[in-house]
């Protein structure tokens, strides 16, 4: 069976954040302490709640919490005994090739182990068990661009299809090309599955591609660009989502819905366009026909773009106070390109490079992708806990 190359470069966050010994990677001193003390936490909890005096819903909850983090600290310490173990039976002639051997396979194991207890010592992201919206827009490239867009959108459809993640397209603005094919000026994805902003954050920011357009008559190849915003889906605690907002603080106006739709286009109010008036931010809805249903799009769509622009801000301010240099997973600049003429897909953050461009863009690889950004921004969080 066929299986894509795919080829990564060191991250450099790992170098700086593991020690690393052969070639297995060991916990940064700072964060197994940090384990250690945690497992210190988790025994004293353990004896108040066996005491049984008095039940504490909040204490079960932690007590799980760093069940879990003792579980994988156990298990890292044991294979560090064992490759400890492993490398003094190299020393002896008769043992030497089926220890060298085992060695690889427990060192293996052992970077899995450092992965796993990384994630759960470095602070969860705010929205992490949310589900998500995804904003697409074309960048540079005209419709060459509006094409590629609509590419991305087929791609996490066909992603989350996959996945079984229930989604919706809650609004998506199309634009004809000179080829024949439809791109899009804009569209909105909802991903209504819990957790799907943890697992898509990082696609955030701007995709280029480089490829011979349909139109190309001298076989050029063009690059163009598309915009992907991921943000929280922010629910409403009561049915009107404008009930979230003080009085005043978001301007609403009706109009008619303008562009191809047919007999409804032009002849009801149903069009609604809101703007948050301390930040300025403005979001338009006319995909319905009912107001009521495009007020409620629009209202989720400011919620979602308000909560992110406040995490961000949120999170610069902790930057500057620690002065960090390090480049972030926040970067809007370039952060992947899809080559179709080497069939690959490249991530500028963490370096790795798929050569399954076609399976990507039907879902099929975004995973392997997505692995290797998550566990690159691990690394980067790790840094910044480490200094």
């Amino acid at each position: 069976m066929f299986r894509p190359l795919r080829r990564a470069l060191p991250a450099r966050a790992a170098l700086a954040t593991r020690t690393w010994v052969r070639g297995a990677a060991r916990l940064h001193p700072l964060l197994l302490g940090k384990a250690r003390e945690l497992e210190r936490e988790h025994a004293s909890l353990a004896t108040a709640l066996a005491d049984g005096s008095a039940y504490d819903p909040a204490q079960a909850t932690k007590f799980a919490r760093l069940e879990s983090v003792v579980h994988h600290l156990r298990a890292y310490e044991g294979l560090v005994e064992t490759v400890g173990e492993l490398e003094q039976m190299l020393g002896d002639a008769a043992l030497k090739a089926e220890a060298e051997a085992e060695l690889e396979e427990t060192e293996t194991s052992l970077d899995g182990a450092v992965g796993r207890l990384e994630g759960l010592l470095v602070p969860a992201h705010p929205f992490a068990d949310m589900p998500c919206l995804l904003e697409l827009r074309p960048g540079v490239g005209g419709s060459e661009a509006a094409l590629f867009a609509k590419d991305l959108l087929d791609m996490y459809l066909a992603y989350c299809a996959l996945q079984r993640w229930p989604t919706q397209v809650l609004s998506i603005t199309k634009v004809p090309s000179s080829g024949g094919a439809e791109g899009i000026s804009e569209a909105v994805l909802v991903v209504e599955q819990v957790g799907a902003y943890a697992r898509l954050q990082y696609e955030g920011g701007i995709h280029r591609v480089q490829r011979v357009p349909e139109t190309e008559t001298k076989g050029r190849v063009h690059t163009s660009t598309a915009a992907v915003i991921v943000l929280p889906q922010i629910e409403a605690a009561e049915d009107e989502g404008e009930r979230a907002f003080a009085p005043g603080e978001v301007r609403i106006d009706v109009m008619r819905a303008r562009g191809a739709g047919g007999q409804h286009v032009n002849t009801t109010d149903s069009a609604v366009r809101l703007t948050h008036i301390p930040t300025g931010i403005v979001v338009s809805m006319q995909d319905d026909r009912s107001q009521h249903k495009n007020k409620a799009k629009a209202f989720m769509i400011l919620r979602a773009r308000l909560a992110e622009k406040e995490r961000v801000e949120r999170a610069a301010k902790e930057r500057s106070a620690r002065t960090s240099q390090v480049t972030t997973t926040d970067r809007s600049d370039k952060i992947r390109t899809y080559n179709y003429q080497q069939n690959r897909i490249t991530d500028h953050r963490c370096g790795f490079s798929l050569y399954d461009l076609t399976g990507c863009m039907a879902g099929e690889s975004l995973d392997t992708l997505v692995d290797h950004v998550d566990a690159w921004a691990r690394q980067e969080a790790v840094r910044q806990i480490v200094g």
